[in-house]
């Protein structure tokens, strides 16, 4: 698998992001690894062809995790600069990264979820931890923050204002004030140059660790293996086309798509429960 270099984060290169499949073709290499490396370590393995196969095999193994690794580094770049921050702060680059590698080491494939999405939840945490210490923001103000920019990466099309953001967030207008002026002047931290095409699948902002089991399995039933890409629409972490181009189809199938699924979800049994649950996030 060849695949061309993206920039460079703590000396290791950025890869371009990995489709489905390939994503998914790591998977039993990185178990195969691992059950290797553990067997190496808990057991003397004195057949040299079965110690050659077995370290073979750990190769393997790593070398599939730095893949995985390196392909899914474009959502450290993007977390980053979707707060506002410059790419090349190092304690948010070291806290995405961190924040990826304990993602690799909790993931389970079994689960049915792609790398990337669940890696980003521990990016997003351990970024917007480092912004919030370093911007002297307490956890509730971090918190409007987000919802804050959230709101208006969903609506790029309208100049929001206090009386909107207010409405959005449910809280006053002054407060409202206080979290926008809060948001430009993270803005105004952004490094213009860095560009943040081609990044890994971006995967929601919401915390899918955290979402009831309820929520999760209504919505796989509902959509199915497009369950990644209703996610993403729902909580406009990615663009319709950015979607359409992680799925190999033309954004045109990619909206009727999400349009059939999101009649599912309002025709579903479970819709008032969903709306008022996606309502408090």
């Amino acid at each position: 698998m060849s695949r061309g270099t993206r920039g460079f984060i703590g000396g290791m290169a950025m890869l371009a992001p990995l489709s489905v499949d390939e994503e998914r073709s790591l998977y039993p290499i990185i178990q195969e690894g691992r059950s290797a490396s553990a067997e190496m370590a808990t057991n003397e393995v004195s057949d040299p062809q079965r110690r050659q196969r077995l370290l073979r095999a750990r190769q393997e193994g790593q070398e599939a995790e730095s893949t995985l690794l390196r392909a899914t580094f474009g959502l450290v770049r993007a977390r980053v600069l979707e707060r506002g921050y410059r790419f090349y702060n190092e304690d948010l680059e070291a806290a995405g990264v961190e924040g990826l590698v304990n993602a690799l080491r909790r993931f389970d494939p079994s689960l049915g979820n792609r790398f990337a999405t669940y890696a980003n939840y521990w990016i997003t945490k351990l970024v917007n931890q480092t912004v919030q210490q370093q911007a002297g923001l307490s956890d509730a103000e971090m918190r409007l923050v987000v919802k804050f920019q959230r709101f208006e990466r969903s609506t790029p099309e309208r100049r929001l204002n206090k009386r909107d953001v207010a409405q959005e967030l449910g809280i006053t207008q002054v407060k409202a004030q206080e979290i926008m002026q809060l948001s430009r002047e993270l803005q105004t931290r952004r490094f213009v140059t860095v560009e943040i095409e081609d990044v890994a699948e971006a995967g929601p902002s919401s915390d899918l660790s955290d979402a009831p089991s309820w929520v999760i399995d209504e919505l796989r039933r509902l959509t199915g293996e497009n369950f990644d890409a209703f996610w993403q629409y729902t909580f406009k972490t990615m663009s319709m086309e950015e979607i359409a181009r992680t799925q190999g189809i033309s954004r045109q199938a990619m909206t009727k798509r999400i349009e059939r699924y999101r009649r599912a979800v309002k025709e579903s049994p479970e819709a008032d429960r969903l709306q008022r649950w996606f309502d408090q996030q």
